[in-house]
């Protein structure tokens, strides 16, 4: 079985600072794996290691993609290549070019059994970039798994819900996008960070896979919000007065 593992590169939410006109500083953050992303290379690790295969790691971003040291460590963690599409414009793309140019990369690589992803990115966490990039490929795609195992040719997968737990048989090739329920990322060792730099990588532009940029929506600003003092009035009970309590404290803030 191949098995792609679509993931972002992310800034560390740590050290985003905001400036006093409310925009978002990211001069002095690192930049990493997302964390979600995590939980999709380990289940598709975990799947190779119990129904065999491999795993090929696929993300696409602006110039932060050449990045050496983060190459390593998202091979690392068990993919045996890394694939990558540079390109500024998709520093700042939304959702739906994300996953065209995924789709793309996907179609230069030959294919594969299975994508699969994180629940969302670790920066927007949109959470729409699997299920479009399935759609788009024309796969079944399912999101939410909390479990998967490779049966007969076949995935079951199981999501769960409010009131139980959903058991599904996925037929493949397929697109699963997983939660971090699913399991705890494995932390590589010295050994893994070192054979990760001996692993091969290849990074594209959007004329190597015949895409483009295509956003769809438009960000026109992004703000912190106003620190603002708690309230700090606590109303208990679910009867109409309370309610109606309750109602009347939003009527004096908003």
């Amino acid at each position: 079985m191949k098995i792609i593992t679509c993931y972002k590169l992310v800034p560390e939410e740590q050290d985003i600072s905001v400036k006093s006109n409310h925009t978002l500083d990211f001069s002095a953050a690192q930049w990493k794996v997302g964390e979600f992303d995590l939980n999709a290379v380990e289940a598709a690790m975990r799947v190779v290691e119990a129904a065999g295969g491999e795993v090929v790691a696929l993300t696409a971003g602006g110039e932060i993609v050449e990045n050496p040291k983060l190459k390593k460590a998202i091979l690392s963690r068990g993919p045996t290549e890394m694939y990558g599409i540079q390109d500024d414009a998709l520093a700042t793309a939304d959702s739906y070019a994300i996953a065209q140019v995924l789709k793309a990369g996907v179609e230069k690589i030959g294919g594969a059994d299975l994508i699969m992803c994180g629940e969302g990115s670790g920066d927007i966490y949109a959470r729409q970039v699997g299920s479009v990039l399935g759609a788009l490929l024309g796969w079944p795609t399912v999101n939410a798994v909390s479990e998967i195992t490779a049966q007969d040719g076949k995935l079951i997968v199981e999501r769960s819900l409010e009131n139980g737990v959903e058991v599904l048989e996925v037929d493949l090739p397929a697109v699963v996008s997983v939660t971090t329920d699913i399991n705890l990322p494995r932390i590589p060792g010295m050994k893994d960070i070192l054979a990760a730099g001996k692993k091969p990588t290849v990074v594209w532009s959007l004329a190597d896979v015949g895409a483009g940029a295509n956003s769809v929506t438009e960000t026109l600003s992004v703000l912190a919000p106003e620190q603002t003092d708690r309230q700090q009035i606590i109303v208990e009970g679910d009867n109409a007065e309370s309610i109606e309590t309750f109602c009347s404290h939003l009527r004096k803030v908003l």
